[in-house]
Order: C-alpha cells, then structure tokens, then sequence
C-alpha cells in the first residue's frame, strides 16, 4: 500500500521541525517547502536543510518569494526594529511587528499547489494560537477559512476528488507542550534555529520574543537547549 503524501512548512525552527517529526510518526511520505522570503534571519535556512535531511524527506523544496518588496515588517525591512527583552504581558499585547503582511496565506498558498501537483490531501503548519504570538493568520479561523477556500480554488476539490486537509497538531499548544511532544518523538532541537534578529554569525540574539519563548519552553520542561547559544 502507497504511503499517504504530506507537504510539510519547515522552516528550521523549534515549531515545524516538531510538526514534520508529528507527520512524520503518522507515516507520511513527507514533502518539505521551505520559503525564503528576505527574512532577517536567513540563517533558519541551513536549520530547515538540515532537519529535511535528518527526517529523510521525499523531497525538499525551497522557494524564493520576495516579500521584503512589500515591507510592513521587522523581519522583512532591517529599518524596523525586532521588539527585545520584552515581558510575557508586553508580548500578549497587539500585534508585534515581526508579524509579515499575509505570510501564511502565501506560504498555505504555495504548499496548495505542490499538494495538488503530488497529490497529497495532507498539509502541515506549525503555527501556533497560544504562546503570544498575536499573528492573525495563526487563528484556527484563518486555518478553517483557508481550508474551505482550497477546495473552491482548486482543480480537484472542485472535482470532488480531493478531501484535503490542513493540520495544525500545536495550535492550542504552549512551548513547552510543543517541546515535550519533540522529545517524545527523538526530535534534536540542537538542529533549529528560532531566534528573529541573530548575530552577524548567526548565533540567537538572546532578546527577541522567539528566544525568549523558547528559553521559557525549555525551562518550564526541565531541560538544557541543545541549540548553540
């Protein structure tokens, strides 16, 4: 029996690495798409070739999409500051602004087409509702919305063939559930990358709210980062 096709958002970091590992343990033959899209921190990049290969995908794809020609973020346009140092409750507050103008309706849009290409009736995002993020498009409403969306825009859900769905197994998780999950599963975080405004030598900046959740994650489970500091 043929394996069941997934196409994967792996960015490099601590989310979707343990959403490839969750895809990975209902056996999916797994596709990754990664996306370049003029980030600050490219270096999330190398993390997301390395955790492809470490997961034996069926295949990696990565894509060039140039979002830093809108701007409207921190991560996108180097004259925005990256928020720092801020408290669980600053960050609980808005929206920051290393949020990126449509970011996962592009990305959900991309891996769309390779899911219809290959065939695949399985998506996973590790987006993420509850650990402060304040990004809109992390919304279980804008996961369902979506979801309904694909089947009315493409070929096969208009053929009725085509029963896709989109999974997002850590939406309603904390980092820390996050973390707990990847290491019940093998998953070597010392492979991620998660900080938004690293150093020239790529190293986390210690600061900005990614490092911050991520220092609390591992933290509250008890554990060292393996990651470089």
């Amino acid at each position: 029996m043929m394996k069941k096709k997934a196409v994967v958002l792996v960015s490099g970091g601590l989310d979707s690495t343990t959403c490839l590992a969750i895809a990975k343990k209902q056996g999916f033959d797994l596709y990754a798409l990664t996306l370049f899209y003029g980030q600050r921190h490219k270096v999330e990049l190398k993390a997301a070739r390395k955790v492809a290969k470490a997961y034996h995908v069926k295949k990696h794809l990565e894509l060039e999409v140039p979002l830093t020609s809108f701007g409207g973020s921190s991560l996108t346009d180097k004259k925005i500051h990256v928020p720092k140092s801020r408290s669980l409750k600053e960050m609980g507050k808005g929206i920051p602004s290393t949020y990126v103008p449509a970011r996962n309706t592009v990305f959900l849009s991309l891996a769309l087409a390779w899911a219809e290409a290959v065939g695949a009736e399985h998506i996973f995002i590790g987006v993420n509702a509850l650990d402060y993020s304040g990004y809109p498009d992390c919304r279980p409403e804008f996961i369902h919305a979506f979801e309904k969306l694909a089947k009315l825009a493409t070929k096969k859900g208009v053929e009725g063939k085509w029963k896709l769905e989109i999974h997002t197994p850590l939406i309603r998780m904390s980092k820390a559930q996050i973390i707990k999950t990847g290491l019940k599963l093998g998953v070597d975080y010392g492979l991620t990358h998660s900080c938004y405004d690293p150093k020239p030598n790529g190293k986390p900046c210690g600061h900005c709210d990614s490092c911050l959740l991520r220092e609390k994650g591992f933290k509250e489970v008890g554990k060292l980062d393996p990651a470089p500091p």
